[in-house]
């Protein structure tokens, strides 16, 4: 099954090395909508917000959105149409083995997918890195009233030790189905502690990319090369970041890779590449969501496909984690992309 997908199956981890985008890279997306989900909205006894992972589930037409909501985890389902407009119609807690919610801290959600083949739920979650608290990422099946039912392997580099595995808050950001389901992509947002540094406004830094089976072994590991940081902080030294916030299988062995950057006193850049597993270098940019006209660009973290066109556009519902700020937005995002 692997080796049909991707070619020769890979053990090792791959370098993507990282290819300038072409000058007219995006001309074929264009923005259909966009909506801002109204700040301390209320649903279901829960506040909506940090949404930071979308999918669409066919066998409804309606999109599965997950909080990462570190007191409380949760996904909600929602009609959304292509001007963005967007209409909450559940909410689920995500349970532990014995059936209680996770207690505060004890998950940090990021990324949720419909399990093709069953109509479960897959999930990623980040874990934690404290001083005094070291706790696994990890990928997870939930049923569809949010029910526990396994954890998928992950290998022990990725997990989290005392001088190696993720840094606090890059675990695996992203998480995708490939090859009609058999598959489970994973993208971690930023570099682990052995991969070398985060990224500065000179260099990127690199991501990890993970295939395995839906409930097996990791089969390969690639190196995702980031872009720089876009600017300088305002002041400087003040906090900026890259980091991978979304990965979502495209066809065949191609993917979009959504990289988000956050600069103090600038702002956000959001962008989303398209790579080919089977061709290490090549990278495209797909859009700069700065060119599309946006009525701002907000802490973009999630995207699915949505519904076909008649013209044959494809549409990628986006949607943005406002962290439960008041500076901040929760923002959903239509597109066609041809």
């Amino acid at each position: 099954m692997f080796k049909r997908l991707f070619g020769t199956a890979l053990t090792a981890v791959v370098s993507l090395a990282l290819l300038t985008p072409a000058a007219h890279a995006g001309q074929h997306v264009r923005l259909l909508g966009e909506r801002i989900v109204p700040h301390g909205l209320t649903f279901g006894g829960t506040t909506v917000g940090g949404l930071s992972g979308i999918d669409r589930d066919p066998r409804t037409g309606q999109y599965v959105l997950i909080s990462d909501d570190r007191t409380n985890a949760r996904f909600y389902t929602a009609d959304i149409d292509l001007t963005g407009a967007i209409r909450f119609t559940g909410v689920h807690h995500l349970k532990q083995p014995d059936g209680t919610n996770y207690p505060p801290q004890g998950v940090d959600p990021e990324e949720l997918r419909v399990d093709p083949w069953l109509g479960s739920y897959y999930w990623s979650q980040e874990g934690d890195r404290t001083p005094t608290v070291l706790l696994d990422p990890s990928v997870r099946e939930a049923r569809r009233d949010g029910g526990y039912v396994r954890d998928l392997p992950l290998p022990q580099e990725v997990k989290m030790h005392p001088e190696s595995g993720p840094r606090q808050n890059y675990g695996p950001e992203g998480m995708t189905f490939a090859a009609h389901g058999a598959l489970v992509v994973t993208a971690f947002e930023g570099p682990l502690l052995q991969d070398g540094p985060e990224a500065t406004t000179e260099r990127g830094a690199v991501s990890r990319i993970l295939v395995q089976g839906r409930v097996g072994p990791v089969f390969a590991q690639y190196r995702y090369q980031q872009e720089p940081i876009f600017a300088q902080a305002d002041p400087p030294g003040a906090f900026a970041n890259n980091g991978v916030t979304s990965i979502l299988h495209a066809e065949h062995n191609r993917f979009l890779v959504m990289e988000r950057s956050f600069v103090t006193g600038v702002g956000n850049k959001v962008r989303v590449f398209e790579i080919d597993l089977t061709k290490p270098g090549r990278k495209k940019l797909v859009t700069d969501l700065s060119t599309l006209g946006l009525s701002t660009v907000d802490n973009v973290e999630g995207m699915t496909w949505g519904p076909r066109l008649p013209s044959g556009e494809r549409t990628l519902l986006l949607v943005s984690d406002n962290n439960f700020a008041a500076t901040q937005v929760t923002q959903v995002i239509a597109l066609a992309v041809r």
